[in-house]
């Protein structure tokens, strides 16, 4: 797959990790909608301690922060002005947790609820296809 355009949330972590894997004279575009779920109060909080409050912010903000629903919002209005200008072409994105479970829960239609719970396992390249 040869990438051509790619898209990073502008927070610090996900735009370094832009600049190392692509940081060859490709342009980087940053977009605050693929930003992680602004935890409020609970960030930088151990993830432990979060992982056990998820489900009760899917659809009520966290103190001071946002919802899940909120966050399945901003990347569902990035998702159709991508499909709209890039029609047919490879985007890759680099985000967060709470992004990739919009994506599964936009794309494969997977619960919120299910999805805060699950364990997080990475594995390289999530995929999605979009007509």
């Amino acid at each position: 797959m040869a990438v051509k355009l790619i898209y990073a949330s502008d927070l610090r972590r996900a735009v370094q990790t832009a600049e190392v894997a692509f940081g060859d004279g490709r342009e980087i575009r940053l977009d605050s909608r693929l930003r992680e779920c602004d935890y409020g109060i609970y960030n930088g909080r151990p993830v432990s301690e979060v992982a056990r409050l998820r489900r009760r912010f899917i659809e009520m903000p966290w103190p001071g922060g946002q919802s899940y629903r909120q966050v399945v919002a901003e990347t569902a209005s990035f998702l159709e002005e991508v499909m709209d200008k890039w029609q047919k072409r490879t985007v890759l994105v680099i985000s967060h947790s709470a992004n990739w479970w919009a994506l599964q829960n936009l794309l494969e239609g997977v619960a919120l609820e299910e999805l805060v719970d699950a364990p997080f396992d990475w594995k390289p390249g999530w995929e999605y296809t979009l007509a």
